[in-house]
């Protein structure tokens, strides 16, 4: 049995992304072309990796078990081909890393900025994704680390094949306009019944973070504005329009307000996610050290 790398990466995407056409489109291909060299496929592994249902098709047990090595596999060969380039006693080559939008700015930036001077031959590429997209995009290989949170309700499982680094705690706390600031002490959120706020827009885990927690207080939270980012939401409590409740890494120091404990503490965990049975080239793993490193001195300040 001889098996192809080519046809094991559209297997591997076709376990990821579900239909042939996303694969076919991920790989500037046609579906029939697609379509063929996963029959290919099939002849070579010498099983039925595929089964039609109506007009798409789905992987078969043994199809999914020959994508998750096929997973394997293309990492090997990566971290092969990395080897190779890294013969100079450099660490070279491209990493990509996906985070979400706050650790772009706190973590992925820094991060940047500090491989640039230490190790300039690694290629980092940052890309903005949210917690709830990224392991799947770990998964399908269309990056090689994420910073991701899990949701301080637990609704989001790890994969079991996702290997994780804690990285930092991040609290949650009451986002005010400076001039409404009050005493540094950790608040009730029952004092703000009455205040306006500004939530996330509908359906995401921010919204439903503050309208649960003002319920749990005892109150329905009157919202004076929805934004779909933390720089609009941000400006809109600055200009003392509306309070907030956001992760720290979310605020802003560019913004002039001020945030309280919450006398009820709530805190998602940070960390960073690789896919747990790859072989991690040389620049992969100095990025995941660096990137440990830096949140660990977030910590110590």
């Amino acid at each position: 049995m001889r098996l192809n790398t080519a046809r094991l990466e559209m297997l591997a995407l076709l376990d990821s992304l579900g239909t042939v056409r996303a694969v076919a489109a991920a790989l500037h291909l046609s579906p029939s072309a697609v379509s063929a060299q996963l029959a290919v496929l099939e002849a070579e592994a010498r099983a039925d990796l595929l089964q039609r249902v109506g007009r798409r098709v789905r992987l078969t047990a043994a199809g999914r078990t020959l994508a998750r090595h096929a997973r394997v596999i293309l990492d090997q060969v990566k971290a092969a081909e990395a080897e190779l380039r890294d013969l100079s006693g450099q660490p070279a080559g491209p990493v990509r890393l996906a985070a979400f939008s706050s650790a772009v700015r706190t973590l992925a930036i820094p991060l940047a900025a500090r491989l640039r001077q230490a190790h300039p031959r690694i290629e980092l590429e940052i890309s903005e994704l949210d917690p709830q997209a990224s392991q799947p995009a770990l998964r399908r290989g269309d990056c090689d680390i994420i910073v991701t949170a899990d949701f301080i309700d637990g609704s989001t499982p790890l994969d079991p094949d996702v290997h994780t680094v804690a990285l930092l705690a991040d609290a949650v706390v009451l986002v005010t306009a400076q001039d409404q600031a009050g005493p540094d002490v950790p608040v009730d959120l029952a004092d703000f019944a009455e205040a306006a706020w500004s939530v996330d827009l509908p359906g995401t885990y921010l919204s439903h973070l503050v309208t649960s927690s003002c319920r749990h207080a005892g109150f329905e939270p009157r919202v004076a504005g929805r934004f779909g980012s933390y720089e609009l939401l941000l400006a809109h409590v600055e200009a003392g329009l509306s309070v907030s409740l956001l992760p720290e890494l979310a605020v802003d120091g560019r913004y002039r307000v001020a945030t309280r404990a919450l006398r009820e503490p709530l805190t998602r965990q940070v960390y960073a996610a690789v896919r747990s049975r790859s072989a991690l080239t040389a620049a992969t793993r100095i990025v995941l050290d660096e990137l440990r490193d830096l949140a660990a001195s977030r910590v110590r300040a």
